[in-house]
């Protein structure tokens, strides 16, 4: 296992300084979900909840969050994005909202944490958006299936 990044060798946290890095493109793909009752997903695929388009504000907060996430955590750096992608299924059989979001970046560090906080995001606004009807929804699964470019090259999370 190499070492944490974000601290130097005092132990003390600092930005990793990614100057001296080669740009590439860059894509990080991951994914989440939001469990609840059957009535709430079903407000939500109909169009009916009287908040309006669930998904498409959650899409929307998702892209937001993407694009802030070095207003959010401390050591990231502010990235220029060149694509957001948030892709929100229901799934009835399964009583959730699943979230696969992919973030692409040419520069000289990674977007996964631009991706993590863009499904955390677009998840907790389906929450707050529903919680009038449904408290007991639950936000889980979420991780990076997927990244790609850097020196590290490309990995896949194993199934």
């Amino acid at each position: 296992m190499s070492r944490l990044t974000h601290f130097n060798q005092s132990g003390e946290a600092h930005m990793v300084d990614v100057g001296g890095k080669d740009e590439t493109r860059r894509v990080a793909v991951t994914e989440g979900w939001i469990r609840m009752q059957p009535e709430t997903l079903e407000l939500i695929r109909t169009g009916s909840h009287r908040k309006g388009d669930v998904l498409g504000i959650a899409r929307v907060a998702g892209i937001m969050a993407a694009k802030r996430t070095a207003d959010l955590v401390p050591l990231c750096h502010p990235l220029f994005l060149t694509h957001v992608s948030i892709d929100l299924t229901p799934e009835p059989e399964l009583n959730r909202v699943y979230c696969r979001t992919t973030v692409k970046t040419r520069g000289q560090t990674g977007v996964e944490m631009e991706a993590l906080c863009a499904t955390q995001v677009a998840l907790l606004t389906i929450y707050d958006m529903c919680k009038a009807v449904d408290r007991g929804m639950v936000i889980d699964g979420v991780g990076l299936l997927e990244k790609a470019g850097g020196k590290s090259g490309h990995w896949t999370r194993e199934p």
